[in-house]
């Protein structure tokens, strides 16, 4: 295990998840009967290449994209048709960061991470006041103490997630959704991106949940990985399992594929001198 040590008890309980689309080309399956358990307290990769469903997914169980059968349970309560303020409700205990970091770029990095708590979702509202203090507390946090005045487009991308990482936490959530988080970051600022949130698991007991083409991101960091091929689960396990002895033939195709793109990157660095 590489993040934090699991709590006892089931936090997130996909069942049957089936999301059907219709497209000018008819309908488009985008997940197929895809049912999963996640764990209290883990760090949980759902991993596959480009189009497989994994951000589908993953929306589905904050109801971004509500599923066209099947049933989503989180920390033992059934949420699949939650509307209106319950569905805040919900949404307030799973927050969710993207790819693209979705920053108001006219809003300071403070207003920016105090926004959350704007929203009235019965039960999270706070005073302004409060709501600072509190959007201070993960600025520092997340490392962007000083940087409250700032604007979104004064700030680097690894800076700017990180901003996205506290506005995420704002609610106090249980769990939080990773939407290819890292992907538009580079090899360094990427690594202290998953640092970050192998502390908020370790330190805040956060349930995470990190879509990723990567596999260096899913080593890195994750207890648990499910790997998804056109709309379906085609393996699950710890990463040592997945990784060590894969089974599905698109597993042992990334895996090949990360071996490629490793040799190289070493064939192309230059020799050191003796």
């Amino acid at each position: 295990m590489q993040a934090a040590a699991i709590l006892s008890g089931t936090m997130i309980e996909l069942s049957n998840i089936t999301k059907v689309f219709e497209t000018s080309a008819g309908r488009m399956t985008a997940l197929d009967n895809v049912s999963l358990t996640i764990e209290s307290g883990e760090v949980f990769g759902i991993i596959g290449e480009s189009g497989a469903g994994k951000s589908t997914l993953v929306r589905c169980i904050n109801l971004l994209e509500r599923p066209s059968s099947g049933t989503v349970r989180i920390d033992g309560h059934e949420v699949t048709g939650l509307r209106g303020g319950e569905l805040r409700r919900l949404r307030a205990d799973v927050g969710m960061i993207f790819q693209g970091f979705s920053l108001f770029q006219q809003r300071t990095v403070l207003d920016n991470v105090v926004f959350p708590s704007t929203l009235a979702s019965a039960g999270k509202r706070v005073s302004r006041a409060d709501a600072e203090r509190r959007a201070r507390h993960l600025l520092k946090l997340v490392g962007l103490e000083g940087k409250e005045k700032s604007y979104p487009s004064q700030l680097s991308g690894g800076q700017q997630q990180r901003v996205a990482i506290a506005r995420a936490l704002m609610t106090s959530p249980k769990t939080l959704l990773c939407d290819e988080a890292t992907s538009a970051l580079d090899t360094l600022t990427t690594s202290s991106v998953l640092d970050l949130l192998a502390r908020i698991n370790r330190d805040l007991g956060v349930t995470i949940v990190l879509i990723t083409h990567s596999l260096a991101v899913a080593r890195r960091i994750c207890d648990r990985i499910a790997v998804m091929d056109r709309g379906q689960v085609v393996e699950e396990g710890t990463v040592a399992q997945v990784f060590g002895n894969p089974q599905a033939e698109v597993t042992r195709a990334l895996i090949s594929f990360e071996g490629e793109g490793a040799a190289e990157n070493d064939s192309s660095a230059p020799e050191e001198a003796n």
